[in-house]
């Protein structure tokens, strides 16, 4: 390891707006902010652009950036402490355990900004919007509690698009590309890091906006949307 991340992972355990694998959080965020405001995550959250600029927009709301690599959190604890956002924090952890940090209701709005778009075939379940994850959303999102996926990926937009009609969830917003909008909204103005090197090489921007039904159907119909990915990836026989 570089020395320059020792140097960072050494600071991480200073900065209070940084908890690592903490224990005993669920049900106790509000404490951590010290106010009762609503709680929106950042999921993947890199260097934290998204929380950062969120807790820039809305003083009067509560935004905690989640990802496993200390040393891209180290950059936005950084920048939320140097700018004084109290409302802003990170959390150092695997996605996949998100719902053992959260209690019922605790939360209410998801971000999910421009992650890996798992596009082998195999890794389909790793996706952040794949029904697995879906599940653990409802874990401790509140009802009617709100998703944000923005992505430059074609393939994560058009497979969420898929995740949402099949699985009963409520389509509030659809952009394939929120730069051609005639207004953006301010909270889709910010941009990340991996936004701004156009990985996808698409040069545009999908937005998907949408909630949870009360019950999310089971895992029996996983096995059912895997096959239709996989149809849909398929080479062209004819």
């Amino acid at each position: 390891m570089g020395q320059k991340k020792l140097v960072r992972f050494a600071e991480l355990e200073t900065f209070s707006n940084v908890l690592q694998y903490p224990e005993n959080m669920a049900g106790n965020w509000h404490a951590h902010f010290n106010n009762s405001n609503p709680i929106t995550l950042e999921l993947a959250c890199g260097k934290g652009e998204y929380a950062v600029g969120l807790g820039q927009l809305y003083p009067e709301r509560n935004f905690i950036g989640v990802d496993l690599k200390g040393n891209r959190i180290w950059v936005g604890a950084k920048k939320a402490r140097l700018q004084n956002l109290t409302n802003v924090s990170f959390l150092r952890t695997q996605i996949d355990r998100i719902a053992e940090y959260f209690s019922k209701g605790e939360v209410e709005e998801i971000w999910i900004t421009f992650p890996d778009p798992q596009l082998r075939l195999s890794k389909t379940k790793k996706r952040l919007t794949h029904p697995k994850f879906l599940r653990m959303y409802q874990q401790f999102l509140k009802q009617g509690g709100k998703i944000n996926l923005k992505t430059d990926s074609p393939d994560l937009y058009a497979f969420t698009k898929k995740v949402i009609s099949k699985y009963g969830c409520i389509l509030l917003e659809d952009s394939d590309n929120i730069y051609l909008q005639a207004e953006v909204k301010e909270d889709l103005k910010i941009k990340t890091h991996y936004e701004s090197l156009d990985i996808a090489g698409s040069s545009r921007v999908h937005y998907l906006r949408f909630s949870l039904p009360e019950q999310l159907p089971g895992k029996e119909l996983d096995a059912e949307l895997q096959e239709e990915v996989k149809n849909e990836s398929a080479p062209d026989r004819r």
